[in-house]
């Protein structure tokens, strides 16, 4: 049976957002849907994030999907690189993925720095975390104040990403007003 993984933001619950519309939508596509609240979730850390994804989806094969928003995206990378090599996913989608964030707006925000500042320094073996999906899909937006633009190049040339750039969509978190992400639903198959 096939099986999606989507594992939220910092800060964020199964029912924020567009995590539950997409939750639904695959139902009815006939997907099992896993769309757990993580741990600590206002102060996640490397460890307790990927460990919590490694007890959700033990083992993973052809027929798993992942889906990450923000900081869930670091995650499903480093969960990646500690599968056996053999280990072959369906795609992974990313949405508002980083490896870098802008300064200023996480300097606007008390506490975030120190948050991210461990997922931003602790490197990620890209070539490994590659090995497993059959495709990388990472959607940003024309106007996240987090993910600098850099980003895009970033994973398009690490993972061999396809790259969507959608227009207006923010963070693609709940102070957007994202709901829905309809773009996505073509990766699903």
């Amino acid at each position: 049976m096939k099986k999606v993984y989507i594992i939220q933001g910092r800060g964020g619950k199964p029912e924020h957002g567009w995590y539950q519309w997409l939750a639904e939508e695959l139902k009815r596509k006939g997907f099992q849907v896993f769309l757990p609240q993580m741990p600590n979730t206002d102060m996640p850390t490397i460890n307790e994030w990927v460990g919590a994804l490694r007890s959700i989806a033990p083992t993973p094969d052809e027929e798993t999907y992942f889906v990450g928003h923000s900081i869930g995206c670091q995650t499903i990378l480093r969960y990646l690189v500690t599968l056996p090599p053999e280990t072959k996913l369906n795609n992974v989608i990313l949405v508002a993925p980083w490896v870098s964030l802008d300064e200023k707006t996480m300097a606007e925000e008390p506490g975030s720095i120190p948050i991210a500042r461990p997922w931003i320094e602790t490197p990620i073996d890209f070539d490994k975390a590659k090995l497993h999906p059959k495709k990388f899909i990472c959607l940003f937006s024309d106007n996240d104040t987090y993910v600098p633009p850099d980003n895009q190049k970033f994973f398009q040339e690490k993972l061999s990403a396809e790259i969507i750039i959608d227009k207006g969509k923010g963070h693609f978190d709940k102070d957007s007003g994202i709901k829905e992400l309809p773009g996505i639903l073509s990766f699903f198959n």
